[in-house]
């Protein structure tokens, strides 16, 4: 791999600043690995190496003139296809969705123009970004950098497998109930999922958040301060922030970190998964932290009722297509969600005071620790082809079950890598802290890296 792809963001900005790189020519080196691997792990909607050129070369001149925009000034960035961007279509996945042009840019998308950011794709999610998978009715197949017989997750599919595959530094996904932290842990990124608001979004959903996908903690602490920015047309924006994104010091000694190793329901934890979870905790350990086993937050019931209200919601929003447009739905999908006309309105306001049920027990587990680890994903990987980690759409949400409550309690979480398995896929380690303490998170993740050396190498794209 040319080495300028193993840079982080700070040492990229650090030779645009000593005039020893230019964004130019760092975007040649990406767009060059593109070349290279994206035939095989389709990770990208709306390739525009010529746009990018552009835009590269606008920042160059910027960089020589002492006039940058900000952070991610000449940095190449994607956005997951449902962040729109003026002018080109949101088909969220489906063959469903007839293809208009967005009329502005969505609040990320903005940011990061503002920011002089070189926005040379989006990538793809699967239908409605409903599937924690590759699979899609419209986008081609995303398969997993490190084994591309195995599923990079999702439902941001796309970003993960960019950023695994080294397509520039920073990728930006959404999360409704772990589509970051779910593709992040079976790709080997961090990936974080910060305090609802603290990034805006549009349009906003009930657990719906976005965050940063990188192959470092560093390279998203960057990219909150821009990305924090507030906006109006996300009701549930915070005001402005005043923290330094950077500033990664803590004190792990006394802290008290909360080890979940069962979920409650859905998927058991496999394993080698549990192994690794609990290596990591004995690092913290090591470091002065108590480890304090702790008991789940979800439960049967919970899943079932969001199960239910999810249903119903989206059969609400394509119930009134016409058959043709049903059947150009993914069929695992129209499955799952035809089966929401059969949910009463009472019974869906029921699953929808599930929600509230996990803010509830989220809410009191965070009175007595003040973080939580637990696997991001119950298992370690499975094949590209199928449509989530059951492959059954009466089961579709049995691998959210660590990940799926602290959407709900609006919590910030990461998913971090801890280790690999014996067949070589990566391992994702889930650190959840309080309601807005994004800072902290991210800095008990930059800890756990420092402990754990990191991921040091990265797929490459097969031999030709």
């Amino acid at each position: 791999m040319n080495e300028l792809l193993s840079l982080t963001i700070r040492q990229i900005r650090e030779l645009y600043a000593a005039r020893k790189l230019s964004p130019l020519e760092y975007w040649q080196a990406v767009e060059e690995r593109i070349e290279a691997f994206e035939p095989h792990v389709q990770a990208l909607y709306l390739y525009n190496p010529e746009s990018a050129r552009a835009q590269a070369s606008a920042s160059t001149q910027r960089w020589a003139s002492g006039e940058t925009l900000g952070v991610l000034d000449g940095i190449p960035v994607t956005l997951k296809e449902l962040i729109a961007t003026k002018g080109d279509p949101v088909p969220l996945g489906t063959k469903a969705v007839d293809l208009v042009p967005a009329a502005e840019d969505a609040p990320i998308a903005a940011r990061c123009r503002e920011d002089g950011a070189v926005i040379f794709a989006k990538t793809t999610c699967p239908d409605y970004g409903m599937l924690s998978s590759g699979l899609s009715s419209f986008h081609p197949l995303s398969r997993n950098p490190w084994d591309l017989s195995k599923n990079p997750g999702g439902s941001s599919a796309g970003a993960a497998s960019a950023g695994a595959a080294s397509f520039g530094p920073l990728h930006i996904g959404t999360d409704i109930g772990g589509s970051v932290r779910l593709p992040a842990g079976w790709t080997g990124l961090f990936g974080f999922k910060p305090s609802h608001g603290r990034i805006p979004v549009d349009p906003y959903y009930v657990g719906r958040c976005a965050g940063p996908m990188t192959r470092c903690v560093e390279d998203s602490a960057i990219a909150m301060e821009p990305l924090s920015r507030p906006d109006w047309r996300d009701g549930t924006s915070l005001p402005p922030n005043d923290f330094h994104w950077l500033d990664f010091h803590i004190d792990l000694k006394g802290l008290k970190i909360g080890l979940m190793l069962d979920a409650g329901t859905g998927i058991g934890a496999e394993e080698e998964v549990k192994d690794a979870i609990i290596a990591a905790a004995r690092l913290f350990e090591q470091a002065g932290a108590e480890i304090i086993p702790v008991g789940p937050v979800l439960t049967r019931a919970m899943l079932d009722g969001l199960d239910k209200f999810w249903r119903s919601r989206f059969w609400g929003d394509i119930e009134t297509m016409s058959p043709e447009k049903h059947a150009e739905i993914l069929p695992y999908i129209f499955e799952w969600a035809k089966r929401g006309a059969e949910v009463s309105g009472v019974e869906a306001v029921r699953g929808f005071n599930q929600t509230i049920e996990m803010r509830k027990t989220c809410g009191r587990l965070f009175t007595t620790v003040d973080a939580v680890i637990s696997p991001t994903n119950p298992i370690v990987s499975y094949p590209a082809e199928w449509a989530s980690p059951t492959n059954d759409p009466a089961l579709p949400f049995e691998h959210i079950a660590f990940t799926v409550p602290w959407n709900m309690s609006e919590q910030p979480a990461s998913s971090i890598n801890c280790g690999f398995s014996k067949s070589g896929m990566p391992i994702g380690m889930q650190i959840v802290g309080p309601r807005f303490a994004d800072q902290f998170v991210l800095r008990l993740s930059r800890a756990f890296e420092i402990m754990s050396g990191g991921v040091t190498r990265w797929p490459e794209p097969p031999a030709a």
